[in-house]
């Protein structure tokens, strides 16, 4: 519970606005960005002209703007991601001051990066950074970008999408929060890839991406692998649900698709293990309590 946990969130509510009318307002938060005037005055525009309650549209001018909300489902900050050519660039703002120093900066940079790799396809993601925003600095280094130039008020950073691939895969070994997958069904899973065209499919990607592979005769057998059958408690809610592939789906039989968000969450997590996931528009906690069936356990490996 105490890692930090950052989810980015594509819609932007009138709520949403005014929080970040607030956060621009502080001279401590603003201090290192560059167009925080103009973007503080777009946002006062809008509010004061569009009496919609959502606001989605009018913030993706120009990139791909996301609220950061914290496992609390409280708002903390925004990313925005701004894609030209095989680039991204990434711009990021932690507003509240108070959770400043507990590292969800280096969080919402993985979220980003996710997002720019998996869903908007980068080949590279740049970061530019106020040379004396020491804080920013140390949390893009500390997430693998490398030094790519600088000026006397300026550094770039950069990751590349092999580069990050790489990362992604290394870490896998030894993470808290790894998880494990057989190889026939990472096989069948990146076939599924190819064919579904559903944005969100990117999270099921990179959890793919960095799971550990496993030969299907040596996965320990309480683990969530396809077709398995589980118990797992919802935030307060106790659910029984199988894993299953997308054409096997039945929500009211308790049968979860891989691609579906609690699908996508608790493949490869083994029995005791618990994560926090944006489940539709909240993050909820959600705990694998028992695996009651798994198809490589019961010697049902043409499933």
């Amino acid at each position: 519970m105490n890692k930090p946990f950052i989810a980015l969130c594509p819609e932007i509510t009138r709520a949403n606005a005014l929080n970040l009318m607030d956060w621009l307002e502080d001279e401590c938060v603003i201090r290192y960005l560059s167009d925080s005037r103009h973007v503080s005055r777009f946002i006062e525009q809008v509010v004061e002209r569009v009496q919609l309650p959502i606001l989605t549209h009018l913030f993706n001018q120009g990139g791909r703007f996301f609220m950061a909300y914290d496992r609390h489902n409280v708002p903390v900050g925004f990313v925005r991601l701004i894609k030209t050519g095989e680039d991204c660039e990434i711009v990021l703002v932690i507003g509240d001051r108070d959770n400043w120093g507990r590292k969800l900066g280096a969080s919402a940079i993985r979220e980003g990066m996710k997002l720019a790799f998996f869903d908007m396809r980068a080949e590279r993601l740049i970061a530019r950074i106020h040379a004396d925003n020491t804080r920013s600095v140390r949390a893009f280094l500390r997430c693998g970008f490398l030094p790519e130039s600088e000026t006397p008020t300026l550094k770039s950073f950069s990751m590349t999408s092999t580069a990050y691939l790489q990362r992604l895969r290394e870490s896998a070994e030894g993470d808290a929060s790894d998880i494990y997958v057989t190889e026939i069904d990472k096989a069948r899973l990146m076939g599924l890839l190819t064919l579904e065209q559903d944005n969100s499919i990117y999270e099921l990607e990179h959890e793919i991406e960095r799971a550990i592979v496993v030969d299907a005769q040596q996965v320990a057998r309480n683990v969530i692998t396809m077709n398995s059958r589980a118990i797992l408690r919802l935030d307060d809610e106790k659910v029984e649900v199988d894993l299953v592939y997308p054409q096997d789906a039945d929500d009211s039989a308790g049968k979860l698709s891989v691609c579906s968000d609690i699908g996508t969450a608790i493949l490869g997590y083994k029995e005791g293990d618990a994560i926090d996931w944006r489940v539709a528009d909240r993050t909820s906690r959600i705990r694998i309590e028992k695996v009651l069936y798994q198809p490589e356990a019961a010697g049902d490996f043409h499933l």
